[in-house]
């Protein structure tokens, strides 16, 4: 059995520019109607120049901290889940471990794309398991923006940017949220539905060479739909009946957001209520990593997550990776 695990302190942060369906159609050759039936988006926030991954992620980072009741010069680890770092070198968490004036905890990036959140959580059970006093700064933070083709229609208006942060303890504090179980898969056989491929060593940059369209988001979206759907529901069907529960006993379920029609079929083949999945797609459109926690933390401060809930969380991002994660508020 493994040692308890807690999350003492949520937060977000988005961009100040809000972009809408009708602001798209300026942009690229679609329509409100073409989005909102297709994807149940209405809104996303996209980053300006100012705004990189780190920014946003300390902006979240604070908030999480504040939360918490702490200081950053308590925290031991710094995790962050992203696919749209700052730069290649040096990783979005030295950045900001930087921004937080701090020197010498570990820090690095977490590859795993929209599932990005819930393998840094993971790995931060397991840290603590090591190290009961640790307090791990964990965040999901993207500039998806940064990573998109506004040539395709596609797959463009499916995005947004943000940053969601947890502080993850292996002590309870007062108010604090145990991390019952979690659970994480990969299948790399089908990494080449969803891909970025433009940069790395295998498609490398040659100066002065125009950029393509690998250097960004290109996505199957028919065959990605039928794995993250099918994926998400096996884990979380897994995850549940491993810790001897059904969908009966979960309060809330808050599924990656990547459209509505991939959230609707989740909650039709767990045979779950719509009231009792979290849904802001519409809102905040597919911010990746950073989607849970995201609505993780807007969930608890509107109050639709109450003390004694338990609420399951579930991601599919890029590799393939997903994941599930079991919470008692």
């Amino acid at each position: 059995m493994s040692s308890p695990c807690f999350i003492s302190g949520l937060g977000l942060h988005l961009p100040r520019t809000l972009v809408t369906n009708s602001d798209l159609e300026h942009i690229v050759d679609t329509s409100d109607e073409w989005i909102r039936s297709r994807t149940g988006i209405a809104t996303r926030h996209f980053a300006q120049a100012d705004e990189p991954c780190s920014v946003l992620a300390y902006h979240a980072a604070c908030k999480a901290l504040e939360n918490a009741g702490m200081t950053a010069q308590e925290l031991t680890h710094i995790f962050v889940g992203t696919f749209s770092g700052d730069y290649n070198l040096p990783s979005t968490a030295c950045l900001l471990q930087d921004m937080l004036g701090l020197k010498g905890i570990p820090a690095f990036d977490l590859a795993a794309a929209c599932s990005g959140f819930l393998y840094c959580l993971e790995t931060a059970r397991a840290y603590t398991c090591m190290y009961p006093e640790a307090k791990i700064l964990i965040v999901g933070s993207e500039v998806t923006t940064s990573r998109l083709n506004f040539e395709d229609r596609t797959t463009c208006v499916l995005f947004g940017d943000g940053a969601g942060a947890a502080i993850v303890t292996g002590q309870a504090n007062p108010g604090s949220v145990k991390v019952i179980d979690a659970m994480l898969k990969a299948d790399g056989s089908v990494g080449s539905l969803l891909t970025v491929h433009g940069g790395g060593s295998a498609c490398k940059p040659v100066l002065g060479q125009t950029i393509g369209p690998e250097y960004f988001v290109e996505m199957n979206g028919r065959d990605v739909f039928k794995h993250a759907v099918r994926c998400m529901v096996e884990i979380s069907a897994n995850l549940l009946e491993k810790n001897g529960l059904t969908t009966d006993d979960i309060d809330l379920i808050i599924p990656h957001q990547a459209n509505i029609r991939i959230i609707e079929a989740i909650g039709k083949k767990l045979n779950v209520d719509s009231e009792k999945i979290y849904v802001n797609v519409d809102r905040i459109g597919n911010t990746s990593a950073a989607s849970i926690p995201i609505a993780l933390t807007e969930a608890v401060a509107s109050g639709r997550i109450q003390p004694g809930m338990k609420v399951l969380l579930t991601a599919f991002g890029g590799g393939f990776t997903w994941a599930s994660a079991l919470l008692q508020f």
